[in-house]
């Protein structure tokens, strides 16, 4: 069912029913549907023509509120109907979110103020301000076509900038459709995903709570000792996290409560594991392997032996497939490039891309990870694609990192790069070589801040007087990844 005609199903069967709770504030599903239609109508009111890049047809609403009370009703008004949501993390530095929303050309930006929203059309100026509340006489929220854009979300790429990628309701519909009874969610289900809800992981397990009538429990920034008082006062029988999340809740007392975990962003370790077991002795651990083009690939079994490199069998409705460089299909235990066949694919990216990220062979489609599969059809991932390192439950693309320590004054060359953490999977750091004597650690790390989220930034930087480099002028990484390791005399700890 489409998620409007759910939400608006709950909210006229059982109206009081609490639907999504942030730090005290509560939407029962009739307050959400009421909100969602008075957001459709001031949508439709400020702008009454679509006109961004996704063309006159659909409305294209950027939403950058952050975890907000109203983010779930703004979300549905935007994704309803003939609209479009499109994803934009109020966190990331100013600059770049300027450039993302002027490559969009949207036609409303929804941003918060204070306990209400900040609704402006950016081409004529107008603008409102809603805290929600009931509005008897909106009609019921329409219901949008399979085949239509209703989302885009933003993926790091090997570019200066995130890359936008757009989805059809179709994909997501199916998804939804086969995830509810794969992972048992139901009306009873009461779920916490404290992670950002403009990021895949918590907007997608919001939604599937929402579309099941369950309590989705979200939360403004996390903090491990405040969801722990959430999971445990609120009863919370489900969580949804990153590895690092994880391991911060296992820093508490066991809650025998919980009955179900899923993880993805990154793999967990045998430790993780046995972490899990002993502060949710209950709770059924499920990790998942997916890309934000490609949707579910692969979900592991609760009991199955922890692994560094399995991440399970096939999501129901997708078909595995290892090629090699030339698109030929490996043997079982070969590496190859891992494609997939599945009705969850994205529909691409926005706009000319960079020639990396999604590429498709027939009905094949991959992001470039590479790995192999047993006789048994589970799945190992051996790397991610383009570089890709996994911090804390985050993609980052060193080679934009770079290039964003590149247009920094004072810095001549960089390479970043990941190295083992135990914490947080992958930790990232980088080698500078500074333009002039000029340089310090406070300005760079001021600067850093301006260009980079605080989770793209290095967590250690080292300074290097002249940057080992090939005979085609490029910074020679196996040096200079040696040196870190050996902690080289070449390199001076700066950050």
């Amino acid at each position: 069912m489409p998620l409007s005609g759910a939400i608006e199903r709950h909210a006229a069967t059982d109206p009081a029913r609490p639907a999504f709770r942030l730090e005290g504030r509560v939407l029962s599903y009739a307050d959400l549907a009421a909100a969602a239609r008075r957001l459709y109508a001031a949508f439709a009111a400020l702008a009454p023509e679509g006109r961004s890049v996704i063309g006159a047809r659909h409305r294209l609403v950027a939403i950058s509120t952050g975890n907000h009370a109203l983010f779930p009703a703004a979300f549905l008004a935007a994704t309803t109907g003939n609209a479009c949501a499109a994803l934009i993390d109020p966190h990331l530095p100013e600059a770049a979110r300027r450039r993302m929303i002027d490559r969009l050309a949207p036609d409303i930006v929804v941003t918060a103020e204070g306990d209400g929203l900040l609704l402006e059309n950016p081409r004529t100026g107008a603008t409102i301000i809603t805290a929600g509340g009931d509005t008897p006489t909106a009609p019921p929220l329409p219901e949008g076509g399979d085949a239509d854009p209703f989302l885009i979300v933003f993926t790091s790429g090997t570019t200066a900038d995130p890359k936008p990628i757009i989805r059809d309701r179709r994909s997501w519909r199916i998804s939804l459709a086969t995830g509810a009874p794969f992972f048992g969610i139901g009306p009873s289900t009461s779920t916490c995903a404290p992670g950002p809800l403009a990021h895949g992981l918590a907007l997608y397990a919001m939604t599937e709570t929402l579309l099941a009538g369950g309590l989705f429990h979200s939360a403004r920034h996390f903090d491990a000792a405040e969801t722990r008082a959430t999971i445990q006062t609120e009863t919370i029988r489900r969580l949804v996290l990153v590895p690092t999340m994880l391991r911060r809740l296992c820093e508490g007392a066991p809650m025998a409560h919980v009955e179900a975990i899923t993880v993805a962003g990154a793999k967990l370790t045998a430790a993780d594991h046995a972490l899990c077991a002993k502060h949710f002795p209950k709770a059924a651990l499920r990790e998942y392997y997916g890309a934000s083009e490609l949707g579910f690939i692969t979900v592991t079994t609760p009991g199955d032996p922890a692994s560094s490199t399995a991440v399970g069998k096939a999501f129901p409705g997708v078909r595995l497939a290892i090629l090699d460089d030339a698109d030929k299909a490996m043997a079982t235990g070969e590496t190859g490039a891992i494609f997939v066949e599945s009705p969850l694919v994205a529909t691409g990216y926005l706009g000319a891309g960079d020639g990396a990220g999604l590429a498709r062979f027939g009905n094949l489609a991959t992001v470039g990870d590479l790995g192999f599969l047993e006789a048994d059809g589970t799945l190992h991932l051996l790397g991610r694609s383009g570089g890709m390192v996994l911090s804390g439950g985050n993609n980052i693309y060193p080679s934009e990192v770079e290039a964003a320590l590149l247009g920094l004054a004072g810095v001549r060359a960089a390479h970043v790069f990941g190295v083992e953490h135990a914490d947080l999977g992958s930790e990232l750091v980088a080698v500078i070589e500074p333009a002039g004597p000029d340089l310090t650690a406070e300005t760079l790390l001021a600067a850093m801040a301006g260009v980079l989220p605080r989770y793209k930034q290095p967590r250690r930087i080292w300074r290097c007087r002249a940057m080992p480099v090939t005979p085609s002028g490029k910074v020679e990484a196996k040096t200079v990844r040696q040196w870190v390791v050996e902690a080289s005399d070449a390199l001076e700890r700066f950050v």
